[in-house]
């Protein structure tokens, strides 16, 4: 899928990475308007790691 919608890697995981942001930035503004919905920042993150074994270029 990176290959057929986006020409360099970067774009394509900092569009991930936005969107991962812009899903916690929605539940947190939700929870602030919907008392049934609770927010604990702890639950809510993005964490990237990288395959050392796996170099791509």
């Amino acid at each position: 899928m990176i290959h057929s919608i986006y020409s360099q890697k970067e774009v394509f995981l900092r569009e991930i990475i936005s969107n991962a942001s812009d899903a916690i930035d929605k539940i947190y503004y939700k929870a602030l308007t919907d008392e049934a919905l609770t927010f604990d920042k702890d639950n809510y993150y993005i964490k990237i790691t990288a395959d050392k074994k796996k170099k791509e270029r």
